[in-house]
């Protein structure tokens, strides 16, 4: 049944008042809907706490972290990803919800070492332009498994990053770092 115009001054107020605000709550309903489903399924900001991937990132930059390329193909070596702490993490105190961000070194059956301040893969040296400075340690010939990764942070000798705690379950993986977007004068993918 509809409401005469003559009958609207006479409705209750709340009835008015929802007469009045039912478009603008149907647009912030569809909004909200549309955010949530843009930042749990396509992409969602990040901001870089520590300074594990300097020079590439530094600490306070802000990302955007797409999600939707890994659902067509698995991280290839060089991407920047986001994701979850392993559980060797998580058992170090670490949260759950508490993400990371690394290089893509090595993928599973690729072998991985670090010697003489250079980092291989299946036993040819990596050219990195993009890290800090070259690594202070070893890391003895490892091979990838299935279903997992080896990252390390571009700041080689300050990354908490498999070198450390080993590989990463591809299913712990969030997405791709993608854009920069502040601060304004670094804007630009990643």
């Amino acid at each position: 049944m509809t409401v005469e115009p003559k009958d609207v001054a006479k409705a209750p107020w709340w009835e008015r008042l929802w007469r009045s605000q039912r478009e603008n709550v149907q647009i912030l309903a569809i909004a909200l809907t549309l955010a949530l489903v843009i930042r749990f399924f396509i992409a969602e900001p990040r901001f870089i706490p520590s300074d594990s991937m300097r020079p590439t990132l530094l600490i306070g930059d802000r990302l955007v972290v797409e999600k939707v390329s890994y659902r067509l193909h698995p991280p290839q070596a060089g991407d920047i990803i986001v994701f979850e702490p392993p559980a060797l993490l998580q058992a170090a105190g670490y949260e759950a919800d508490q993400a990371f961000i690394k290089r893509v070194i090595g993928q599973a059956g690729q072998r991985i070492e670090v010697r003489d301040g250079t980092v291989y893969r299946n036993g040819q040296p990596l050219q990195e332009p993009y890290i800090a400075e070259p690594p202070l340690y070893a890391l003895p010939p490892v091979i990838v498994p299935e279903h997992t990764l080896f990252v390390m942070g571009d700041n080689r000798n300050n990354s908490n990053d498999s070198h450390v705690w080993g590989f990463l379950p591809e299913t712990n993986v969030i997405g791709r770092a993608w854009l920069r977007f502040w601060p304004l004068d670094r804007l630009g993918p990643v």
